[in-house]
């Protein structure tokens, strides 16, 4: 939901409208403030959810404990995804670097003291993740209010105006983004019903997450031309649009190789980082060429999908009306949902429990999922007369803002 702000933050900087910057933060601080209470139920009851749903019920003990013990982690995302988007807009990530890095170096003595020194195990982890979350969120408020004078005008009553538009472009990214998320999520719990389902999970989690942590890079460059995007449309430059997605695409991609060739290079070895198990590296060492090929798959994806959500949030709140974006919006949602659930899933399904490919049938209907949509989208980019878009909506934009 927090990504709305990659829309409106950007758009507002590029039109020199910095003072709204300070209001859209504000306003998605309730948002997402609310959003935290409707999740908390999710939270407090995540074990009995994950028995429901079939999972071991030792893996669902530790999961829903962790998940109760880091319910103060989730509210401080409330406040840091609206900063970072804040700051980002007006491509100030230095200081988001250095508090971020300062943060992690933090995280890891808190990790060795919690959980080796004072031996408190998984719950030790939980407190240095809470602790280590707010600080860099009220770190990055702190900065804001101190030092970004022109974005920052205090707090205003203009916050609470015009909520549910704002509520409604903050679902329409959130729908999108989670059918993604969500997606690999499924994979784990469809693993779980696995024979050997420790081995099985504890596989498939090391590559997913060693996944997650190579695509930071792609995220990077998503938000960069998120950025790049806003700014140039919010200034008038639609055709900076196209050159700015081609370049990026191609970096993304080439990060994406590149962190294929490594994890292909130390397939025997890399999952030593998570495990000291001789089984749990072999079964790694396995998915191995699966991992090298989603991370390439993934390298050109997110910024692909990125692109479509941006024009979905750019049309659903500045467009000539909501039929305009919601059109948008049901499209790539429903791409998400046949590509995903509709053929993934169930591709997986098939090749995890009616074969003897088990998790790496589960991984291959994953990939053709994300294949087949990475098609479709790119189909639907190359198909769109961006020009046209941008004309027929940026006086409508323009009008907003200066209104």
């Amino acid at each position: 939901m927090g990504s709305a702000l990659e829309t409106l933050c950007g758009q507002a900087f590029g039109a020199g409208q910095v003072e709204l910057l300070g209001v859209y933060m504000q306003r998605s601080w309730l948002i997402l403030l609310g959003a935290c209470f409707f999740l908390l139920p999710l939270y407090l009851y995540a074990t009995e959810i994950l028995k429901l749903l079939g999972i071991e019920p030792d893996i669902a003990e530790l999961a829903g404990r962790f998940t109760i013990q880091v319910i103060p982690q989730m509210f401080s995302l409330a406040l840091n995804f609206p900063t970072q988007k804040f700051l980002q807009a007006q491509s100030n990530v230095g200081f988001l670097a250095w508090i971020g890095f300062v943060t992690f170096v933090i995280h890891i003595v808190l990790l060795y003291f919690f959980i080796y020194i004072f031996k408190w195990g998984l719950t030790g982890a939980a407190v240095a993740y809470d602790i280590s979350a707010w600080g860099l969120a009220l770190a990055q408020v702190v900065y804001i209010v101190g030092w970004c004078k022109e974005g920052w005008r205090g707090l205003s009553w203009l916050a609470f105006k015009d909520l549910w538009g704002f509520f409604k472009l903050s679902i329409a990214s959130a729908v999108m983004i989670c059918l993604e998320i969500w997606y690999f999520m499924t994979l784990i719990v469809l693993t779980g019903h696995l024979e050997d389902p420790i081995i099985a999970v504890g596989s498939l989690s090391i590559c997913i997450c060693s996944f997650f942590s190579a695509t930071n890079f792609s995220d990077f460059f998503l938000l960069l031309l998120s950025v790049r995007v806003s700014n140039e449309l919010g200034s008038g430059h639609p055709r900076a649009t196209k050159y700015s997605v081609i370049v990026t695409c191609t970096e993304s991609l080439l990060i994406g190789i590149f962190s294929a060739g490594v994890i292909l290079a130390t397939r025997e070895d890399f999952a030593v980082i998570f495990t000291d198990s001789n089984e749990m590296k072999k079964a790694v060492a396995d998915l191995a060429y699966l991992l090298g090929i989603t991370m390439i798959l993934n390298s050109i994806q997110p910024v692909i999908s990125g692109t479509i959500r941006w024009l979905v949030a750019f049309l659903f709140y500045f467009g000539s009306g909501v039929a305009v974006g919601g059109g948008w919006q049901a499209l790539v949602a429903y791409i998400n949902l046949f590509c995903y659930y509709a053929v993934g899933l169930p591709l997986g399904f098939f090749l995890g429990y009616k074969t003897s490919m088990h998790v790496k049938g589960i991984w291959l209907g994953m990939i053709f999922g994300t294949f087949l949509q990475t098609l479709i989208l790119i189909c639907i980019i190359c198909k769109t007369n961006w020009n046209k878009e941008v004309k027929e909506n940026l006086s409508c934009l323009f009008y907003l803002f200066f209104l």
